[in-house]
């Protein structure tokens, strides 16, 4: 049936429409991925819709493990089955029909690669093109443009290879092979060199097998590595380490990798310092787990490349100039600045390659990311700068008729970026393409053709659609979201006093100019800024990454994702199945590990997993529920003992609220247990069950998760950055909350953040300016919001006036 209304000059002529232009919908029938209850929608096709709801609600699972996961999956299909082997595969989401769909480009707030050879530049087509462009005008000419890329070493080798042109054909010739690189052989492209400190290695006054090692997880008792060094041969394992001869401290600290046999079996041994350079600091320091991160931060002190000065590049790729800009000095730019001067290249013979360039670099300015720098880290990019980077490489493309899918894109943007961001999405939308957001910004949804509003509450109370429709419908129609669209929290009638303050004093890090600023104990203070003002650089640079006095004590809950696999659940993830491990061990007078599913306690069919996976080559595997212990992880044996009337896989089922009754009084009360799920509670949680995997979590989910846990550490400062994220308006009211509990515990709270509600929740706001990148790095405001929202002397100050109505 048509769904489109015919043109006049249909109407005129008399000519019923054309069968084509009955596809102007994407129907979705009986959709139950996830917590979703079949879901049936018709979304239209060259609009913008906006999927909103509490967190937990089902709108990812509609959006992107639904629709847009069947888009791909389709499309991968129509290659051969040779390709497909190559591409991940997708498995085909739970749902009935699903009819209508075209090509679906996801733009999610995935981290981007935390290689530290991985750069804004190596991520995006900017430092391959200014590659091209230096091997084709730099002066000195060096080679072509891997002479010029810090990825690429230079490697020469000769020496005669048999070349066979039939049975009786073969013969050796002499071939030589050069290949110029630009990557500097100190710092091996890296920027950085690391220095290690021994004595934090080991204790050397111990023999190895005394359990000399001091590194975390290496015990020597049971630990592989530490029997390799016992068992190597080259070591006395028995003889003190401060007591080796020359040629056997040679051999532990820097022995080259030798094949050797360790209890019957085959295995490599290399020095202590090249094994700890691979399995530490080879991988990015944030990436690392907290206690590994603490290990490498006390071991191992890392400074500027005194060769290339920091820029990753050879002597050669640095002396090549066009002009008197070299391509490191080019990558260390602003990108707004790099884009000028690119601007004032005129070559013929490069025409087509600055022309796209030029794009490539005035889509960073234009979507408010030109305060970047191409030489920037990818792992230190926030969600939001990852989200929008990605979205570049779409800017300006000739492409109609697809479906863009976005994740929060304004995650990270301040109140006056959000506008910017707005133009994009309905510029997309008036090319001809399909777009759809998930997103909780008011700001957002107001601009929306069409909206979805999944709940009504999250978990198992959610996964339903509430409302469709338009806006004004939105906030007539009685929902959740409805109710509270319009809300704006007022201004504090009075504000906390100060209890002391932590002194900033000459904070130069990144783009801040000598900042001296007092950050006030005792209360909520907000600090502020457009993206790129310096907010993340003066409190992670002065407060968390910075050891000493200032430090101490502060817990820092940043954006870094969760890691977890489908083993992983709130419970394993929090610690708090630990208690409960205990509990069961102690009330049945057997061993804790019996109740972990990934030890003694596993199903030995599904080892712990409740599902078998069959892998089917390049065609999706499948999943089914384990036979044996159907679905519940442990073996028949464990699910035996029982506490408070209950097996573990009954308590692993149970939600947040339950067991918090549960263990709080009876048989099963647990104390240790029941403090974390108070926690969990707290953060808006209590709908989650303990063993649901991580990997089924929203973000908004994960990022309350990880709040939750380090509310438990010991620490008189709370660091939190942006932690409305993912948060439904409804949500950030009980946020609010917890934070002023937080605070009136007798705890200091610093929250980074852009939402107006938290800015006017504020006792204190540290507002950082006026603009990004190296318009920014300066404090413009310090003081209470009222203060802000009467002076109006900044752009914070413009928009929290105009949220508060003042």
């Amino acid at each position: 049936m048509s769904t489109t209304p015919r043109t006049d000059s249909q109407a005129a002529s008399g000519t019923p429409p054309h069968g084509a232009d009955s596809h102007d919908l994407i129907r979705v029938h009986g959709a139950r991925e996830n917590n979703l209850k079949d879901v049936s929608i018709e979304l239209p096709k060259r609009r913008l819709t906006v999927f909103t709801g509490v967190s937990g609600s089902g709108k990812s699972s509609l959006v992107f493990d639904t629709i847009a996961a069947e888009s791909q999956r389709l499309i991968n299909e129509t290659y051969s089955a040779f390709v497909q082997g190559f591409m991940p595969t997708l498995a085909r989401p739970e749902v009935d029909v699903l009819e209508g769909l075209t090509t679906a480009i996801i733009v999610d707030q995935q981290r981007l690669g935390a290689d530290p050879r991985s750069t804004v530049g190596t991520a995006t087509d900017a430092n391959a093109m200014l590659r091209i462009l230096f091997s084709r005008l730099g002066q000195p000419h060096i080679g072509p443009p891997s002479a010029y890329s810090f990825n690429t070493a230079s490697v020469r080798a000769s020496g005669g290879i048999t070349v066979e042109r039939g049975a009786e054909r073969t013969k050796t010739v002499k071939a030589t092979f050069n290949r110029t690189g630009g990557m500097c052989t100190r710092c091996e492209g890296r920027g950085a060199v690391s220095d290690i400190d021994l004595t934090q290695l080991y204790d050397d006054s111990k023999s190895i097998s005394e359990g000399a090692f001091t590194i975390p997880g290496w015990k020597s008792d049971s630990q592989w590595t530490v029997q390799l060094y016992a068992q190597s041969g080259f070591l006395d394992p028995n003889k003190p380490i401060r007591e080796f001869t020359k040629k056997e401290m040679r051999d532990f600290l820097y022995g080259e990798p030798t094949k050797v046999k360790v209890n019957g079996v085959n295995l490599t041994y290399e020095g202590l310092i090249p094994k700890i350079q691979k399995s530490f600091l080879s991988k990015d320091k944030e990436a690392l787990q907290p206690h590994i991160r603490a290990f490498v931060e006390r071991a191992v002190t890392f400074a500027t490349c005194p060769e290339c000065d920091g820029t990753r590049l050879s002597e050669g790729a640095r002396s090549s100039k066009i002009g008197k800009i070299g391509i490191g000095d080019a990558c260390a730019m602003e990108i707004r600045d790099l884009a000028e001067w690119v601007r004032g290249l005129d070559d013929p013979s490069v025409a087509p390659l600055l022309t796209a360039l030029q794009h490539t670099l005035d889509s960073f300015v234009e979507i408010g990311l030109g305060y970047l720098a191409l030489d920037r880290a990818s792992g230190t990019l926030s969600g939001g700068e990852a989200q929008r980077v990605k979205m570049i490489r779409h800017l300006g493309s000739a492409l109609t008729d697809i479906t863009y899918v976005f994740d929060e894109p304004t995650i990270g943007l301040h109140p006056h970026d959000i506008q910017r961001m707005n133009d994009l999405l309905l510029r997309l939308r008036d090319k001809g393409n399909t777009v759809l957001v998930v997103e909780h910004k008011p700001e957002v949804i107001a601009i929306a053709d069409h909206i979805v509003d999944l709940g009504p509450g999250a978990g198992t109370a959610g996964g339903t659609v509430c409302f469709e429709g338009t806006v004004e419908g939105l906030r007539t129609g009685g929902t959740v979201t409805g109710r509270h669209f319009d809300d704006r929290a007022s201004l504090k009638d009075s504000v906390r006093k100060p209890t002391g303050k932590l002194p900033i004093r000459g904070a130069t890090k990144h783009n801040l100019q000598g900042v001296d600023v007092d950050i006030p104990l005792g209360v909520l203070c907000v600090v502020t800024g457009v993206a790129g003002s310096g907010k993340s650089s003066l409190i992670h640079g002065s407060l968390i990454d910075t050891p000493g006095a200032v430090a101490d004590g502060v817990v820092a809950v940043d954006q870094t994702p969760i890691r977890g696999s489908r083993r992983s659940n709130p419970a394993t993830y929090t610690g708090l199945l630990d208690p409960i491990r205990t509990a069961f061990a102690k009330a049945n007078g057997v061993k804790p590990a019996l109740f972990s599913a990934n030890s003694e306690g596993a199903c030995p069919t599904c080892n712990g997993a409740g599902v078998i996976y069959t892998d089917l080559a390049m065609m999706a595997g499948v999943a089914s529920t384990c036979e044996d212990c159907e679905g519940k992880r442990f073996q028949p044996a464990v699910l035996d003992y029982h506490l408070g009337g209950r097996d573990i896989s009954e308590v692993l089922a149970m939600s947040v609220a339950e067991a918090e009754e549960f263990f709080g009084a009876g048989e099963a009360r647990t104390p240790a247990a029941h403090r974390v799920l108070d926690r969990l509670a707290d953060v808006g949680l209590g709908y989650l069950s303990l063993g649901q995997p991580l990997t089924t979590l929203s973000g908004g989910e994960r990022q309350r998760l990880k709040l939750a846990t380090h509310m438990g550490d010991k620490g008189g400062v709370y660091v939190l950055d942006e932690p409305t994220t993912g948060l439904h308006l409804a949500d950030v009211e009980h946020l609010l909350g917890l934070l002023d509990r937080i605070v009136d515990s007798g705890k200091s709270v610093i929250v980074v953040e852009h939402h107006q509600a938290v800015m006017a929740h504020a006792d204190w706001i540290i507002d950082l300016g006026p603009g990004a990148g190296h318009d920014g790095g300066r404090i413009v405001f310090e003081g209470t919001p009222a203060d802000l929202v009467a002076s109006r002397g900044t752009l914070t100050g413009e928009h929290l006036a105009a949220y508060v109505g003042a």
